[in-house]
């Protein structure tokens, strides 16, 4: 390692001497400077460079015969392609090439000796290459014992980073320890630094760095880093060694074991005899039944005799944790005090006498007889009800754990009844599973969403359930991974539902259904006001004193700004009001405030939901039909038109193939009974029908709506418009009877909260007006026909005979 020092300047010329051999070398002020990239070249080296720009060649062309000399400086950007000044760092390199290859791609290769720094002043020329004027630079040393002490620790830090670093060869240490000056061992250092290309700037920063002391400390901070890095990287090399080296004397020591216990004739007791006997305890200690103790003995005597490295070791044994893991005997113990009971349900959920009831049922039965077994519940109704808040209610009023089991979009048997062990990466089932999670063999498991179960070619899920929710079977369920039978009997199983249609007929067979109708306003008033106003105003931080709600305003709220059966979008739109609330409260702009009808129209906005009822029906041919949906109760529109034609009947709106037959069936009722009825047969016979039932991106099917279509046709052809507050229901025949419908209730909760005042009903679906909420039946005047006539003369009135004469 070779240091220049200066001798003597002039105004053209520098020269310095080499520490090497005392040679005098003159440096002119203006040199031939080549631009390097992606490199920093420091004095006292020697570095390879390639070349292969024409003016790189060209300046080669010109030196080598000569002098030699050249100034090295590097780009601050490596994709510019002729840099000038501002494309160059200021500080560069004087170096002498010592060696000129000529590749055979036209390219070409030196070897340079860094000299001294300089600063380069100006470009005097740029072709054939440019010409630099510059200025030497001369480092600046301040001897002293802080200065041999940062050499010192420099040096050694140099040392370790050689000793941990594998790939650096072994005179890197020996040239290190020659060098005797503090700058030549900066500019070594420097040189040798591992730096991204990315992060040039950083080297370029000790090159210009002409204070040998700053140079070293920021050479020292960043050997520190480099340090950390590879002692990191040693202690990992050596901790991953030393378990090889254990796992290789374990496996020595076991097959040395082996054969002295071969050799004495002793059985072979197989691997990690400490844990065999943590696994037999614990399995002990979980209480398992006599014919799963059995099992489990076979497989502990299995693992025993299987070596630990084979991948069958960890399958039994992972088979025997799980098995240890599940709650044999583990039991809570029931709270049967139906007071207390019936004060947790009234705290949580508002009405639902029947579901209460019967829960309250439940537990006195399980208060006489303990080991008797229960019924399996399935809450059926509309979303926003209630129904899986109900669920954990009834966990804490029986004090037991509660579990949740989604089962929408599940399409694998797998998933209820568990993967078999001869698969790689196989579990238990979900109800395995989450039974394992709560550790007790009595929580409550709420099945949730169990119309949503669907299947495949990997099997039925349904099919799987019926296992699991049959009273008399449930207590030997078998999963697949477990193979063993487990006591599902103690579990009280609860499923919802929006719908039962999608259901099986047997799985529906095992559980008994009760029906969760939506609420009426008021009821939506009680849940508001007693429920989700308080709940809400927590969640959002909102102390319950410094907020009103009128009963004006959450009827607004309901009336206008959500059409729901349950009470979900009602919570989300008071949240939102909430925090609307609770951004003033924060931002001073008010105390305490009473929320108005004015106040919910400013933050909700305009009114989402306007009654429509006598526009919509206001004209001949439309007539108010009731609908059931899986998400409560809606009524439908039924419009009719006639133009000229031959007789032709159109349906649109997204009809299904059975509400298609009603309409049918409507048109060929008018067509034959038309006389009676008092419409001119020549003008049904000369005109094209089109029925259309708006909302025809929503698909629409059921029987249902046979009456409300003949009504319809009927109120066309009479010219007559249907009474704007009667809404209609029921199958039809082709005698003109009026068949039974389901699904009143929720038909009915949906014309009232529409506005309807009275509703056409079946005969025959008057033994469910015991079902429908007491207000419904005080507010709604039920007209129960048997037959099309009756129908027909509560929505238009009493038709005249057909005379003969037309109009």
């Amino acid at each position: 390692m070779a240091e220049s020092q200066i001798v003597e300047r002039n105004p053209t010329a520098t020269v310095i001497r080499t520490a090497g051999n005392g040679q005098q070398l003159t440096i002119p002020s203006l040199i031939p400077i080549l631009p390097i990239r992606n490199i920093v070249v420091f004095p006292g080296t020697v570095m390879p460079l390639n070349v292969g720009r024409q003016k790189s060649k060209n300046l080669l062309d010109e030196v080598m015969p000569a002098e030699k000399l050249i100034g090295v400086i590097t780009q601050k950007n490596a994709e510019v392609e002729d840099p000038g000044v501002a494309d160059l760092f200021s500080v560069g390199t004087a170096c002498m090439i010592l060696k000129l290859f000529k590749l055979p791609d036209g390219n070409q290769s030196i070897i340079v000796h860094g000299l001294v720094r300089f600063r380069l002043v100006a470009i005097e020329q740029t072709e054939p290459f440019a010409l630099g004027r510059i200025e030497v630079l001369e480092d600046v040393l301040s001897p002293g014992t802080g200065l041999d002490a940062l050499v010192a620790s420099v040096r050694q830090q140099a040392n370790r980073v050689i000793e941990l670093s594998p790939n650096t060869p072994d005179e890197a240490a020996q040239v290190l320890n020659s060098i005797a000056t503090p700058s030549a061992l900066a500019d070594f250092l420097a040189a040798n630094l591992p730096i991204e290309r990315d992060d040039i700037s950083e080297k370029q920063r000790m090159l210009d760095e002409t204070d040998v002391e700053k140079r070293l400390r920021i050479i020292a901070a960043r050997m520190a880093t480099q340090l950390d890095v590879l002692e990191l990287q040693s202690k990992i090399q050596t901790q991953v060694k030393e378990n090889i080296d254990k796992s290789q004397r374990r496996y020595y020591l076991q097959e040395q074991l082996k054969a002295i216990r071969k050799e004495l004739g002793d059985s072979e007791p197989g691997n990690g005899a400490g844990e065999m006997e943590t696994l037999r305890a614990r399995l002990e200690a979980a209480g398992l039944p006599e014919a799963v103790m059995k099992e489990a003995n076979r497989e502990l005597n299995r693992l025993d005799s299987i070596p630990s490295a084979s991948p069958e070791y960890g399958v039994i044994r992972t088979y025997l944790q799980i098995l240890s893991e599940l709650p044999w005997s583990t039991m809570t113990t029931d709270k049967l005090d139906l007071k207390e009971a019936r004060k947790i349900l009234d705290r949580d959920h508002h009405d639902l006498e029947k579901v209460k009831r019967r829960i309250l049922e439940y537990l006195a039965v399980r208060k006489l007889k303990p080991d008797g077994g229960g019924a399996i519940l399935c809450f059926v109704g509309p979303p926003g009800v209630g129904k899986t808040s109900l669920g954990k209610s009834i966990a804490e009023a029986m004090g037991r754990k509660f579990i949740r089991v989604a089962l929408g979009g599940v399409r694998d048997e797998a998933d209820i009844r568990g993967h078999r062990r001869t698969y790689i990466g196989s579990m238990p089932g979900r109800i395995i599973a989450e039974l394992r999670k709560a550790g007790t063999r009595n929580p409550v498991m709420m099945l949730d969403e169990i119309d949503k179960v669907g299947a495949d070619f990997r099997g039925d899920p349904a099919a799987a359930l019926l296992e699991v929710l049959d009273p008399s079977q449930n207590h030997t369920f078998t999963d697949h991974y477990l193979d063993v039978p487990f006591d599902l009997s103690r579990v009280l199983f609860i499923a919802t539902a929006n719908t039962m249609d999608p259901v099986p007929g047997p799985l529906r067979d095992r559980m008994e259904v009760i029906e969760i109708p939506g609420y009426t306003n008021s009821e939506k008033l009680d849940i508001a006001r007693t429920y989700l106003v308080p709940r809400q105003l927590d969640a959002n931080g909102i102390s319950a004193k410094k907020v009103k709600f009128q009963d004006q305003a959450l009827q607004w709220i309901i009336e206008g700004y959500t059409r729901e059966a349950g009470v979900r979008n009602l919570e989300r739109q008071i949240g939102s009001i909430a925090r609307s609330i609770a951004a003033d409260i924060v931002e001073g702009k008010t105390d305490r405030i009473t929320i108005t009808r004015d106040r919910v129209s400013q933050i909700l906005g305009p009114r989402k939901f306007d009654p429509e009822l006598a526009s919509r029906t206001s004209v001949p041919g439309v007539a108010t039909g009731m609908a059931f949906t899986p998400v409560g109760g809606e009524i439908l529109f039924i419009e009719a038109t006639r133009m000229p034609g031959k007789g032709v009947i159109m349906l649109t709106g997204q009809i299904g193939e059975v509400m298609k037959e009603s309409a049918t069936a409507a048109y060929s009722l008018i067509r034959s009974r038309a006389a009676a009825l008092g419409i001119d047969p020549k003008l049904v016979a000369e005109s094209d029908i089109h029925i259309h039932v708006p909302q025809g991106a929503v698909p629409k099917d059921g029987p249902s709506a046979g009456v409300a279509m003949f009504i319809a046709l009927a109120s066309l052809m009479l010219n007559r418009p249907v009474h704007h507050d009667v809404a209609m229901t029921g199958e039809i025949t082709l005698r003109g009877l009026v068949l039974p419908i389901g699904g009143l209730k929720e038909k009915t909760l949906a014309a009232k909260r529409a506005g309807i005042k009275q509703v056409i009903v079946p005969k025959r679906n008057e033994r469910d007006l015991p079902d429908i909420p007491k207000e419904v039946r005080d507010t709604l005047k039920f007209h129960f026909v048997e037959n099309i006539d009756q129908a027909l003369k509560i929505a238009v009135g009493t038709p005249k005979k057909f005379t003969g004469k037309s109009k």
